[in-house]
């Protein structure tokens, strides 16, 4: 794990001890639970979002709403979740990926609830899961899906927490590295698999990160290229290799429109 990892894990140990103050984990549950009788806070099915896209020969990109990141520091000023998921839909992004975390992205869990409520696309909690009482709080929010991230669990716990997540009706998006990460993800029942091309240890990013790794993916899983897509290029060359389903976030951020920005990169 990453230096920077293992202080977001040992943060977000701190979060869930104070979280279990505020909200019991029972109430918590209860809270989720209530949201899926809710016609409006029912899960949206994130991952049938992406693959409808792909089915009907588009791109299914998911869009990341993110203030700010730690080596990039502030990436919008002007920063309006409802305005930025609003000009996604309405330029054709599959799904939303909503930064909540506070520490180190000044996310907040509002930021994904006015995201969310502006649209009709569903949205990812995008944070550090590493405790089940996350995966209750995503869906009390009105999260429509969680990402595990290979780096930060062990494998029972990522199964743990996929369970958990889909006993909610919440879809998981599992993310890796390197093939010893995309091993262990391949242990879990999600068809959903996001490949990062930014290394944690050195934050290079290359695309040839998900080119290596492509052999690896069984025919029965939507593989989502994140990080590095930045130009119409970069594009061509994954959809050229049958990689059609994308995650971008601060290409989009820095633009004046986010979602014009998303109907240029992907016309």
């Amino acid at each position: 794990m990453s230096d920077i990892l293992d202080k977001i894990v040992a943060t977000k140990k701190i979060e869930i001890a104070h979280g279990l103050q505020k909200i019991s984990l029972g109430n918590q549950r209860d809270i989720a639970e209530s949201n899926n009788k809710d016609a409006l806070l029912k899960p949206r099915g994130f991952i049938s979002a992406i693959e409808n896209k792909i089915a009907a020969g588009k791109p299914g990109v998911i869009t990341e709403v993110k203030k700010a990141s730690p080596s990039k520091g502030i990436l919008r000023d002007n920063f309006n979740p409802a305005q930025i998921a609003q000009s996604y839909e309405k330029h054709g992004a599959a799904c939303l990926s909503v930064l909540t975390d506070v520490n180190y992205f000044q996310g907040c869990n509002a930021f994904l609830q006015e995201a969310r409520s502006a649209c009709n696309i569903p949205a990812l909690r995008k944070d550090f899961t590493i405790d089940p009482y996350q995966v209750y709080e995503a869906r009390a929010i009105g999260a429509d899906a969680i990402l595990l991230i290979v780096a930060c669990l062990e494998l029972n716990q990522m199964k743990e927490l996929e369970a958990c997540a889909h006993e909610l009706g919440l879809d998981v998006l599992v993310e890796v590295h390197n093939a010893p990460e995309l091993e262990q993800a391949l242990e879990l029942k999600t068809p959903l698999l996001g490949i990062n091309n930014r290394n944690l240890k050195t934050f290079e990013v290359t695309l040839q990160t998900t080119l290596s790794l492509l052999s690896m993916v069984p025919q029965d899983k939507t593989l989502v290229t994140e990080s590095g897509i930045l130009g119409r290029g970069d594009v061509q060359l994954m959809r050229d290799n049958q990689i059609n389903a994308f995650l971008v976030g601060e290409a989009f951020m820095r633009a004046a429109d986010p979602g014009v920005a998303l109907s240029e990169l992907f016309s």
